[in-house]
């Protein structure tokens, strides 16, 4: 990914571009790379990790009973702020069902009527040398206090915790009312946290796919985690 744009402070030139900017994504959006911006965990972490972790979080192991909600590929790249890709980096997601239930006894334990056994949760996938990542999960949706649907993320490189964030559905109604996502005053931040949920192809099913890049903040030993 090339960079044109070279100026001191970009997200304080995009800023100034507001909407204006978003509205010719094509024309610039490739050409930059910014921080995803830090978001808080929340509370709902799994404490207990399912013992099914992998990356389809559609189907718990053997099972043939897929979960309820529309199907969703997510997909996207972990990469360096100058754009290198991140090999061997851990990526986990998790998310509530879509009863609004997270894989957390604190949520799920006083819901359990209403949990969706077949919802794995919580996943894992561990990117290659071209620093791709790609889960089966549902198109998130609100939650209580929560009214913007929300995948959380984290990126890991061995014991170190690089990421916490979360992906938002973009120009969702409930965007504005959300607490995190409005806390978020910078409108290139927004931008950075939101993708596009869009119908698959012929799917005779409803799927959806989104693509989310993760972008790493600049770090002293950027070179030992893109290399390790």
């Amino acid at each position: 990914m090339s960079h044109l744009i070279h100026t001191p402070n970009r997200r304080l030139f995009l800023g100034t571009l507001g909407a204006a900017f978003f509205t010719t994504r094509g024309l610039f959006a490739e050409q930059l790379l910014l921080p995803s911006p830090s978001l808080t965990e929340g509370p709902f972490y799994p404490d207990k990790l399912p013992l099914d972790q992998d990356n389809d979080l559609i189907i718990i192991k053997d099972s043939t009973t897929p979960a309820v909600g529309t199907i969703t590929h997510l997909t996207g790249r972990v990469l360096t702020a100058s754009g290198e890709p991140v090999n061997n980096a851990t990526v986990e997601i998790w998310q509530c069902d879509a009863n609004a239930v997270y894989l957390h006894s604190r949520d799920s334990t006083p819901k359990a009527a209403q949990q969706d056994r077949h919802f794995q949760g919580f996943g894992r996938f561990t990117t290659a040398t071209a620093g791709e990542y790609r889960f089966r999960t549902i198109k998130p949706v609100p939650y209580p206090g929560r009214p913007s649907p929300h995948i959380h993320v984290k990126v890991k490189k061995g014991d170190r915790e690089l990421l916490v964030t979360q992906i938002f559905i973009r120009d969702h109604e409930g965007n504005g009312r959300d607490g995190v996502f409005s806390g978020l005053n910078d409108v290139v931040d927004k931008e950075l946290v939101m993708a596009d949920f869009n119908p698959v192809k012929d799917s005779k099913i409803g799927e959806v796919q989104a693509q989310f890049d993760i972008i790493l903040g600049r770090t002293p030993d950027e070179r030992s985690i893109r290399s390790q």
